[in-house]
């Protein structure tokens, strides 16, 4: 793979940003950002697709953490 030319990482940013501003305003729902998301999968490499799909999730799983705090899962009960 070659690497993208800076009008090419551009309009792939611009992709993403587009994309995410959609999934941000629709309560992260695909089906209203299918057009960003065709948009946002041609303009950038693949690797980078996973790359940033896997960024936003952790982003937003982080900015949850931070806003409810962690709450542990209650596991099985220890004998006394």
């Amino acid at each position: 793979m070659t690497a993208p030319s800076s009008a090419e990482r551009k309009a792939c940013w611009s992709a993403r940003d587009r994309l995410w501003k959609c999934l941000d305003d629709s309560d992260d729902q695909a089906s209203p950002c299918q057009s960003f998301q065709k948009e946002f999968e041609a303009n950038c490499p693949a690797q980078w697709v996973k790359y940033f799909t896997k960024r936003r999730d952790f982003l937003k799983y982080k900015e949850r953490m931070q806003t409810e705090g962690f709450t542990p899962a209650e596991g099985p009960q220890q004998p006394s």
